[in-house]
């Protein structure tokens, strides 16, 4: 995918959050989504934020106060805007769908990744079926698998060959055990959320990643 095709994946993704979203009752904005210790509600306002992040001053601020922790510094600025009423996030995600902006610290190629996990993050607990575009999917398996902090798939899952059923794309050891499926299943797998994943995939390395 080019850059162009890269952020028309990124404002569908937006626009059919806000969809969803904008049909949901008062409950269900409160809902624990995929992300842990994160409701519908601060996933929304992560998406929400993402082309309107604070500049890198305030980023590097928010870091130091976190002892450089980058990921809390994500989660208290994404909480921070999840106080805004839930008419507003929607409307945010319809107005800024087509930005180009991003937060100075991430790349396009993590913010098309980030945007497919995060949509379902919120619906697949809400009990909502939103497909994943395969080429996009594969785009972020392949960065995923590329990239160390914070999911260090590679490592994670050494000695495992992971194969996509519906698009081509496999990584991991050639002669691993295999886990294959859905690339979006594949995805929410390396990201961590393996939970809504497992059972969507099948094969011989299946019973070791649900090991406890």
């Amino acid at each position: 995918m080019d850059r162009d095709e890269k952020w028309a994946v990124i404002a569908g993704r937006r626009r059919e959050l806000a969809d969803l979203l904008a049909g949901l009752h008062k409950e269900e904005w409160e809902r624990p989504s995929l992300c842990s210790e994160w409701r519908v509600r601060d996933v929304a306002a992560h998406v929400a934020l993402t082309p309107q992040s604070p500049g890198m001053l305030r980023i590097l601020a928010a870091g130091v106060r976190a002892g450089g922790d980058l990921q809390a510094v994500n989660r208290d600025l994404s909480l921070a805007h999840a106080q805004r009423p839930t008419t507003e996030l929607v409307a945010e995600l319809r107005e800024l769908a087509d930005s180009r902006a991003r937060p100075a610290i991430t790349t396009l190629d993590n913010l098309v990744f980030d945007v497919l996990v995060h949509v379902q993050d919120i619906a697949l607990p809400l009990g909502r079926t939103v497909p994943m575009p395969l080429a996009a999917a594969r785009e972020g398996l392949d960065r995923v698998w590329r990239m160390g902090w914070p999911f260090w798939a590679r490592r994670r899952f050494r000695g495992t060959r992971l194969v996509a059923t519906d698009v081509d794309w496999t990584a991991g050891d050639a002669d691993g055990a295999e886990v294959r499926g859905p690339a979006a299943a594949l995805l929410l797998l390396l990201t961590g959320r393996s939970a809504a994943a497992l059972p969507r995939l099948a094969g011989d390395g299946l019973a070791r990643l649900a090991a406890p």
